[in-house]
């Protein structure tokens, strides 16, 4: 893997998610609700929902990364499932930070399929290699990202910043 990273912050985050919601007003895409893959689709479900003035937004867990550019061998979904029900004859907005291999995203395109009246994808991020092309994508890049959510470590319990995440800061 390349030590070159494409930095996202949050102010880039917000102009990101703006020029994304333009893209796909222009293209005339009004989904009805919004599907994050979660963790980093949550964001990006978050500012897409308000930006498309969607108010139905369902999450989707799914396990794949195991650490920095290490996977499980296929992606899966965890529980609770959403109800494919729920999505009948809907548009489907299919939201996540970065379309990397593709498998997390054809997992929950593949679910919704059957079910709904349409289903389209937008990430900030999409690599050359994804298994899906992303009908909405903000910037293509192939190296490795920091997202501005999962960039640090997690807090520590005692609530006291530690010495990697002052030097980050």
């Amino acid at each position: 893997m390349s030590a070159v990273r494409e930095n996202l912050t949050y102010e880039r985050f917000g102009t990101a998610i703006r020029e994304l919601a333009q893209t796909i007003a222009d293209d005339g895409y009004e989904p009805d609700i919004v599907l994050s893959i979660a963790r980093g689709g949550v964001f990006v479900a978050g500012g897409l929902a308000y930006a498309l003035d969607c108010k139905n937004i369902h999450l989707v867990n799914v396990e794949f990364y195991t650490g920095v550019g290490t996977t499980l061998e296929m992606p899966v979904m965890l529980a609770p499932v959403p109800n494919a029900i729920d999505f009948s004859d809907k548009k489907i907005l299919i939201t996540d930070d970065v379309a990397d291999t593709g498998k997390t995203l054809k997992l929950v395109h593949d679910f919704c399929l059957d079910h709904v009246a349409e289903v389209r994808s937008a990430v900030i991020y999409e690599k050359s290699h994804s298994l899906v092309k992303c009908e909405y994508v903000w910037k293509r890049t192939d190296e490795w990202i920091n997202f501005p959510w999962s960039v640090l470590p997690p807090v520590s319990k005692s609530g006291e910043a530690s010495k990697e995440n002052k030097e980050a800061l």
